[in-house]
């Protein structure tokens, strides 16, 4: 019979490794350094051009950027404040490369996507200073929380609304937020390489 020390050192533990910590810090930072690569220097016409009327703009897809990671940043400070779940190593097994997996991988044009919800869509037409301003604002937001957060996150879960996503660890939705961000750059480049898309 093995000794229970044996098993509890078997036992997947709740707390971020130094390596997912510091891919978490590198996530943040590549992404800042690839959206503001995107969407710097783009005159009004380029900003504000779209493929269709049912296809976002550069503009468009920066604002749902901001908002997402500020929403999504504050379900993760609610899953976090939430009891510990004693569950959550068999709940979210296998989730973080499902995240990983889905997250950042768009379809052709957006298919099969998931339609955003109301609060996160981008209603309010900002122009590139303000949304610089505010993708920066946001970035510090989400960098500043990661490097001073407990890091003892893994045991602490919630379902999300999208059905096939089912439950998360609050690890996993660090990466969910990460990994949005990446996935609407990637639709910013599907909109700049449009054969309409205006010159520079």
């Amino acid at each position: 019979v093995l000794p229970f020390a044996a098993f509890a050192e078997d036992a997947p533990s709740p707390t971020l490794t130094d390596e997912e910590y510091a891919e978490l810090i590198q996530q943040i930072d590549d992404n800042q350094a690839r959206l503001l690569g995107l969407i710097s220097g783009l005159t009004d016409e380029q900003w504000n051009f779209k493929q269709n009327e049912n296809r976002w703009s550069v503009a468009e897809c920066t604002e749902h950027i901001v908002r997402s990671q500020r929403a999504i940043l504050e379900s993760i400070k609610q899953v976090i404040a939430s009891p510990r779940d004693p569950e959550w190593a068999t709940k979210t097994a296998g989730k973080i490369d499902f995240v990983r997996q889905i997250v950042p991988n768009r379809g052709p044009q957006g298919q099969g996507g998931v339609q955003a919800p109301m609060e996160i869509r981008p209603t309010e037409k900002w122009d590139r200073a303000h949304a610089i301003r505010e993708f920066y604002d946001a970035q510090g937001e989400v960098r500043a929380y990661v490097e001073t957060m407990n890091r003892t996150i893994k045991d602490r879960t919630s379902q999300h609304p999208v059905p096939q996503i089912g439950w998360l660890n609050a690890y996993d939705w660090l990466n969910l937020l990460t990994l949005h961000t990446v996935r609407h750059s990637k639709q910013i480049i599907e909109v700049q390489e449009d054969a309409n898309y205006p010159k520079g």
